[in-house]
């Protein structure tokens, strides 16, 4: 018997301010509560511009705690009044110099399951991230959500196997991968290395990308954000390279034990024979 998740993301334009930006998504919310979808994930650090396109300290502005800042305290009412699982990617101030690029994952009924922060951090022209963002301290968490165990990696994560295979191992039928990526550097790779993660891993991927350009750099960034399913198939056609887009696909989370039956992945592993893949 299928078991059919209907799952949104937003693909966002920014608006140039935190408060519209945050009612903005909350309108995308609720339109894809009334279309029926019971889970939504957001861009990277959705509710700011990308500010990491400078090094700059006034940016530090943009960071506040989690889960009780005024972000995901606001997102929280708002899995409350939908009835839909969030997963809300926010810059974190844990205290004083530590500061992190999170997602929080928000319950239907409002309840903060936890939080993943990203683990892998570029430092590169248009991407200075460690200029903000310590590296990832959580491992690899996977929720059990409303809707199933959902899990998140974060933008420049997806370059990254380890992470993605342990996501799995953790038991994640669904991956959100909120992004925010510029079209002369990565493109190719972004319909290429997600929906190979989702093959090797067997479970559905949620990639999602920013639109448009920003005040604070030269980025591009290219939306084409989709659902991927474990056979490595689009589920539905990919977003726009240039416009907001909320997408809104069904999601048969039946697939995945079909395919790790048919491809026997996870039975074929040899854990025993990688111990070379960690050392320094």
């Amino acid at each position: 018997m299928a078991n059919v998740v209907r799952a949104a993301l937003v693909q966002a334009t920014w608006t140039g301010d935190t408060e519209s930006m945050l009612a903005k998504h909350e309108e995308h919310a609720r339109e894809a509560a009334r279309r029926g979808a019971k889970i939504i994930g957001f861009q990277e650090v959705f509710n700011s511009p990308y500010f990491c396109q400078v090094q700059d300290a006034e940016h530090y502005r943009w960071a506040e705690p989690v889960p009780d800042g005024p972000t995901v305290t606001r997102m929280r009412e708002l899995a409350r009044e939908t009835g839909m699982v969030i997963v809300v990617p926010v810059f974190e101030v844990e205290q004083s110099g530590f500061y992190y690029n999170t997602a929080a994952v928000i319950d239907a009924d409002g309840t903060v399951l936890g939080k993943y922060r990203k683990h892998h951090i570029p430092q590169v022209k248009g991407f200075w991230e460690k200029f903000y963002f310590k590296p990832g301290n959580l491992g690899w968490p996977v929720f059990d959500t409303a809707v199933g165990k959902v899990g998140v990696y974060i933008c420049y994560d997806r370059h990254f196997p380890e992470g993605w295979r342990q996501l799995g191992l953790n038991g994640a039928q669904l991956i959100y991968n909120p992004s925010a990526t510029h079209r002369g550097l990565s493109s190719h790779l972004w319909r290429l290395e997600q929906p190979a993660a989702a093959v090797a891993n067997e479970y559905f991927v949620a990639a999602i990308n920013r639109v448009g350009q920003e005040e604070y750099g030269d980025n591009d960034f290219y939306g084409t954000s989709y659902f991927v399913d474990p056979r490595g198939q689009f589920v539905g056609d990919v977003a726009s390279d240039s416009k907001e887009e909320l997408v809104v696909r069904d999601l048969d989370l039946g697939l995945i034990e079909e395919v790790r039956q048919q491809w026997a992945f996870y039975r074929d592993r040899r854990p025993d024979a990688y111990e070379g893949l960690v050392r320094p």
